[in-house]
């Protein structure tokens, strides 16, 4: 599979909803607003925030993701960097930041997904937000990654493809899950891409978080606010980074 199918094959599987429609209004701005997309991939996200005016910062370590969201329309409104967390100039500061497409479940280890919330704290104003979204493991998705609940047929530049997921090992006390994505090109040729994420509890994700220095505000069941487990299967956190106010008022000698 060459690199710019990848990409169309992403986009093509991954179409607008109401993820996008939650961190859009989140990361909209006046033309001051500066928001930081973490895990920006091939620039869907990123690029609609930038069409409000926001000077965005897309940053991701998979080259060939942002190759493809640099060729897109509006591109050049967006400052692009291939790299994680470590990649974001230090002189640089945000107003808000964004996580979507459940990245934060792609980093496997709690300590880097601790250091990489620390390095968002560290570039986000005092009071600077945060939101990402994670898999709800109560809500046990994996069972239905399998060809008869994900097949679904859609339209590329080089013909028409057919897609599906399918879980092959799940380790639910580690939260590990491993499951492969396949496509059927228009040639017929089967290719399988093989992916491992982790799926962390709404209580597991706080403590990170508060280790970083974020105070979390809300977490929701769903990208309309629903509460948790009343949603569609994930949670959605909005946090700020701490800031005086937040901070323990020492007493007085």
């Amino acid at each position: 599979m060459t690199e710019d199918h990848a990409a169309s094959l992403y986009d093509a599987v991954n179409t607008w909803g109401a993820d996008d429609e939650y961190f859009l209004k989140f990361g909209a701005g006046d033309g001051q607003s500066r928001i930081l997309d973490l895990g920006c991939g091939t620039g869907r996200i990123t690029l609609a925030i930038a069409q409000t005016g926001a000077r965005v910062t897309g940053v991701d370590p998979d080259q060939p993701s942002v190759a493809a969201a640099q060729l897109k329309p509006g591109a050049d409104r967006v400052e692009w960097i291939v790299g994680d967390s470590r990649a974001i100039p230090e002189e640089r500061m945000f107003d808000a930041a964004i996580m979507s497409s459940n990245v934060v479940q792609a980093i496997l280890d709690d300590a880097e997904l601790t250091r990489t919330f620390s390095d968002i704290a560290s570039h986000l104003v005092p009071g600077g937000r945060l939101t990402f979204d994670s898999r709800d493991p109560n809500a046990r998705g994996w069972e239905r990654w399998t060809k008869e609940n994900s097949h679904r047929v859609v339209e590329l530049p080089d013909g028409e493809s057919q897609h599906w997921y399918q879980t092959t090992s799940v380790d639910e006390p580690a939260g590990l899950v491993d499951f492969g994505a396949h496509e059927v090109d228009a040639g017929g040729h089967e290719h399988v891409t093989a992916d491992r994420i982790r799926f962390r509890s709404e209580e597991h994700l706080r403590s990170l978080l508060g280790e970083a220095g974020l105070v979390v505000d809300e977490v929701f069941g769903g990208f309309d606010r629903q509460p948790v487990g009343r949603g569609v299967g994930t949670l959605v956190y909005a946090a700020h980074r701490i800031r005086v106010l937040d901070e323990p008022q020492a007493s007085a000698a």
